[in-house]
């Protein structure tokens, strides 16, 4: 898949369909798991004293308030909790925004029977905090030196504080809640769902994060190049990103998953989104879209038919 664009780099990565269906995740780190169940417990441990206030923001078929809650390390992750205005809700998502960061709730969601957690994650839009940088570029090496610290895998701590916060808030909806994230919310998803037994079901649509060894060695012009060259310039990958990996956490998810992975994307590259897939040992479903972060000419339809198998993937919750 191939398409006519400016980029020094082929942003296919010289991979067919079928190749990238063969793209496994790399060597696991021996603690792995044992990281990830710890810091879960600790993001689970947290209060997160949900505020809700009205919003100025008006959608024609959702209540929309303002809302903020309280993440791990004592940081506020503020965002909106949208709810049905004419039943109310059977089940609840929270929404993952990829790393241009997040101005407004989404308009066009999927199910109008569905609560909507958005967060803003830490560092980015409503949660902007000094001296974390705004800019994807810089965001993303934020301790980059140290896996506690990585402002990454604090932003799947504001996750999983999130699902505990619409949990208090719609106490109703507990054991019918799912996730859907895009690009950056993705990655993070993948990751959140594989040591999160509330969240019933997820959905990732060209995830990033995926398979970290490789990314290092595929050009982008996303944030994984800033990453690629810190690593470059320091001769070794940081050992914060052996955690910090989609792919390992993927083959650790036992919900049903949806995955739209892209065959042509200059921003994620595809490889690194199906080991993603790939990954997943259980009830999975895929959409290839034939690009990701690229204006083609069937991507309104593409995105028609996936917001179609959204509606259906998440009615079960």
């Amino acid at each position: 898949m191939t398409f006519a664009h400016g980029y020094p780099f082929d942003p296919s990565y010289g991979h067919d369909l079928e190749q990238l269906l063969a793209v496994a995740p790399p060597p696991e780190p021996a603690d792995f798991a044992d990281f990830w169940r710890a810091r879960c417990a600790r993001a689970l441990a947290v209060d997160p004293n949900p505020r809700l206030r009205p919003s100025s923001l008006r959608h024609p078929r959702f209540r929309v308030l303002d809302l903020e809650y309280d993440s791990t390390d004592g940081f506020a992750i503020r965002g909106w909790l949208l709810t049905p205005l004419h039943q109310p809700p059977r089940r609840g998502l929270l929404l993952g925004h990829g790393y241009g960061g997040i101005d407004h709730p989404p308009l066009e969601l999927p199910r109008e029977d569905t609560a909507y957690l958005i967060p803003c994650f830490r560092g980015l839009s409503l949660s902007r905090r000094p001296p974390i940088s705004e800019d994807p570029n810089w965001h993303v090496l934020h301790d980059i030196h140290d896996r506690d610290r990585y402002i990454l895998a604090g932003c799947v701590d504001d996750i999983w504080t999130g699902v505990s916060a619409l949990s208090q808030l719609c106490p109703e909806l507990e054991g019918h809640i799912g996730y859907a994230g895009i690009s950056l919310g993705g990655g993070l998803g993948a990751i959140a769902l594989a040591w999160d037994a509330r969240i019933g079901r997820g959905h990732l649509n060209v995830p990033t994060f995926g398979h970290q060894p490789l990314r290092l060695d595929l050009p982008t012009t996303g944030s994984g190049e800033a990453v690629r060259r810190f690593a470059h310039e320091q001769g070794r990958m940081p050992d914060a990103l052996n955690y910090l990996d989609a792919a390992l956490a993927a083959r650790h998810i036992r919900q049903p998953m949806h995955i739209a992975a892209a065959r042509f994307d200059p921003v994620v590259p595809p490889p690194g989104q199906f080991a993603i897939h790939n990954a997943i040992p259980g009830d999975r479903r895929l959409l290839v879209l034939e690009a990701g972060h690229f204006d083609y000419p069937d991507r309104v339809p593409q995105e028609r038919g996936l917001m179609g198998q959204l509606w259906a993937f998440f009615g079960p919750l």
